[in-house]
């Protein structure tokens, strides 16, 4: 096992977990043994919380939900969609998780009555977790992983960190020689346009008194570093400049692999794993350079639009103070966006800017709100809790439905589509959600009655789960991106639901439910018929989406967006057809997107 610890000094959020997932994709690219099929990652939280599930969107970014339920922090997002694989919440490692598993082992008599202390007993514990984790398999290969990628969270010097620090120190110890690189990660700042490198230098001091030995400095910085800067660094730290990266700013995060790529990350990576005496076979060579090819060629294409070549997509939401609390849903549209070739541009409003009573106490932002609205080419209402904004949510949905315009409600926004629905189309006039509402007279939308109200962490309906398109659905726009397939299996993550009782009249007025749980009773799809893209998912899509495999909903959405729907569900038929003529697969849910960039599409410039 060949690990790779990414660090940070100075201040946390600069981009760690950009630096590990890049590092990884770079070696999956090498066509190594070692680093085929697959690469896995972990990432260590000092924070005391269990998991993210209960932590403020706005505060620490958006929750992400794994295949089995976890609710984790949204570097593991990064980390599958860069490596394209799929991780477990044993892949999240938080101080609460560590102290949680160290005192049931204590309080079943684990330790034979020793005096359970830090070293060794939880340094021993994390050790051991992540060298069980980093050989789970996380493909189809069912492979165990050769190389582990191991982010820890903050920075060195954090008081939270120490255990943490111990553990990895050692584990480089029981690694062995050539199995363990650190990349130490900091920022080199700009003042009077000069580069300051004594922060830096006292990081990476820092890090060596805690007991790190980092083989490389990664500086994230504005500019490319000078020359002098990486001497000076070079000098005061004792390392050689070849061991210095620059992670200066670039058009597009995807670029960041190629960055690395350019000063000769990998040529260190080489040396330092001894990965030249490793056998390289063809077949496994020519995937490598193929997926770096395809890489390259996909993200590279965002540097030639014309303005007419611009998809501007309104995203309705509450938590847009911090962007981040929306990365997933973000980067799908991204990934799209790369698909269809059109340059994104998200338009961020707030919920509550659109409800009236805005228009009282704000009327520039109410106005400017509309204004936005109005323009933009598609709108996307996403998943959310709690009450606030979810007027104005409505009301923007209203507007998709009538104008119209493409809409796609992710969670909470599939569950405003049905309660626009029924008030302004069934003549529901009061219908709401019982979260929103609890008196409402018409609770459209409902608490899952499987779920516990007493408790919070964990409890919601989560993880991956299959939804079964209805017969009589054939029609759909949807389910032709999903290339006709009978079923599909997405994450959910959500505790309310569309209430049964009044499907039937929601059906009767036009509203189709065309995708539902395995049992039949839970409505996970709704799609409007006469429109030109109206789509509602009560599961997140986002969370599978990737960079060479668009998620399918969002992929539907920002095509139908750009007028690009129709070629897009042709290019899924075809990609789809040529995986089965070469190999027989047919689990469609997989092939999606995975090479539309191949496919030449009218309008679309180069090809697709």
């Amino acid at each position: 096992m060949k690990y790779v610890l990414v660090s940070g000094g100075v201040i946390s959020g600069i981009g760690k977990g950009m630096t590990a997932s890049s590092t990884g994709l770079l070696l999956k690219s090498l066509g190594l043994k070692i680093c085929q099929p697959n690469t896995t990652a972990i990432k260590i939280d000092p924070y005391l919380n269990i998991d993210a599930g209960l932590m403020k969107p706005t505060e620490h970014g958006e929750c992400f939900v794994l295949d089995d339920g976890g609710e984790v922090d949204l570097d593991l997002g990064n980390y599958e969609r860069y490596l394209n694989i799929t991780l477990t919440r044993e892949n999240s490692i938080t101080t609460g998780k560590v102290y949680q598993h160290v005192i049931e082992r204590e309080r079943r008599g684990d330790y034979l009555g020793k005096t359970v202390q830090v070293v060794p007993h939880l340094t021993n514990a994390i050790q051991d977790w992540i060298e069980r984790v980093a050989r789970i398999p996380v493909d189809d290969s069912n492979e165990e992983p050769d190389v582990c990628i191991i982010e820890l969270g903050g920075t060195v010097g954090d008081i939270e960190s120490g255990p943490f620090i111990e553990a990895l120190v050692q584990l480089r110890r029981r690694a062995g020689p050539h199995n363990f690189c650190q990349i130490h990660l900091s920022w080199v700042f700009m003042i009077n346009e000069e580069q300051k490198t004594k922060p830096t230098q006292a990081a990476f001091a820092d890090a060596r008194k805690a007991g790190f030995a980092p083989d490389l400095i990664a500086c994230r910085c504005e500019d490319p570093l000078a020359d002098a800067t990486i001497r000076k660094i070079s000098e005061n730290c004792h390392i050689a400049q070849s061991q210095i990266i620059s992670v200066h700013n670039v058009e597009s995060t995807y670029r960041v692999p190629m960055l690395l790529e350019q000063q000769g990350l990998l040529t260190v990576l080489k040396r330092l794993f001894d990965l030249e005496s490793y056998p390289i076979s063809k077949p496994l060579k020519e995937k490598g350079e193929r997926l770096w090819k395809d890489w390259k060629a996909l993200t590279t294409s965002q540097n030639r639009f014309l303005e007419s070549e611009i998809v501007t997509i309104a995203l309705v939401g509450k938590y847009i103070s911090l962007h981040d609390s929306y990365l997933s849903v973000i980067k799908s549209l991204e990934h799209s966006a790369m698909a269809c070739h059109r340059k994104l541009d998200i338009v961020w409003i707030d919920a509550s800017d659109l409800e009236k009573a805005t228009m009282e106490s704000s009327p520039k932002s109410y106005h400017k709100a509309w204004h936005q609205l109005c323009t933009a080419d598609g709108v996307l209402v996403p998943g959310g809790f709690g009450h606030r904004g979810t007027e104005g949510m409505i009301a923007a949905a209203n507007w998709a439905r009538t104008k119209p315009k493409p809409y796609l409600g992710i969670c909470l926004g599939m569950q405003i589509a049905v309660i626009e629905y029924a008030r302004n189309v069934c003549g529901l006039g009061e219908a709401h959600s019982v979260e929103l509402d609890a008196r409402t007279p018409d609770p459209v939308v409902i608490f899952m009655p499987e779920i516990d109200k007493t408790t919070m962490g964990g409890n919601m309906r989560l993880g991956l789960r299959p939804t079964l398109f209805q017969e009589g659905s054939e029609w759909s726009r949807l389910r032709k991106l999903y290339n006709n397939a009978p079923s599909v299996h997405e994450r959910h993550r959500h505790r309310y639901e569309v209430n049964p009782e009044y499907v039937e009249r929601l059906s009767e007025a036009g509203m189709s439910f065309i995708g539902k749980d395995d049992k039949g009773e839970r409505m996970e799809i709704v799609e409007l018929k006469d429109h030109p893209f109206f789509v509602g998912v009560q599961f997140h899509p986002e969370y599978l989406s990737r960079v060479l495999q668009p998620s399918p909903p969002y992929l539907g959405f920002v095509a139908a967006s750009a007028g690009l729907l129709e070629q897009a569900t042709a290019a899924v038929a075809r990609k789809a057809q040529q995986v089965a003529g070469a190999g027989g697969y047919t689990d469609v849910t997989s092939v999606l997107a995975s090479e539309l960039h191949k496919v030449s599409l009218p309008g679309s410039g180069s090809g697709f």
